[in-house]
């Protein structure tokens, strides 16, 4: 029972967050989606140690667990756009492959960048 109100409380810190994301981007008319706004806020909060990553664990790993899941109605609904695909296909060929060409450019730069380490100096310790 202990385990249970554990979880239950992980996916309210969850919600929590999700929710005044969503508040936030109503409140303010922001451009983008609420949720997307809680994954950058629960990003800062775990990066900063405001949130520990062990508050949330025993909510995450079954969600985490079955994530394929989630991706089932979406390629459910890409087979009912077969024929978009089929007739339009060349015109979303370039901005697919040049859109996946900057994300994994900018993905290793800024992983390049964040994992610099600091250069030593030769004759010091």
């Amino acid at each position: 029972m202990k385990y249970f109100f554990k979880i239950m409380g992980q996916i309210f810190l969850l919600w929590l967050i999700y929710s005044l994301s969503t508040w936030v981007v109503n409140f303010f008319h922001l451009p983008i989606p609420g949720s997307v706004l809680g994954m950058i806020t629960l990003f800062f909060l775990l990066s900063i140690g405001v949130i520990k990553e062990e508050w949330l664990s025993a909510a995450t790993a079954p969600l985490l667990k079955h994530l394929s899941f989630f991706f089932i109605p979406i390629a459910v609904e890409l087979m009912e756009w077969g024929d978009l695909f089929v007739q339009k296909g060349a015109l979303l060929f370039l901005p697919l492959v040049v859109s996946t060409l900057v994300a994994l450019l900018v993905t290793g730069g800024m992983v390049q960048l964040l994992h610099k380490s600091p250069e030593v100096k030769k004759g010091e310790n």
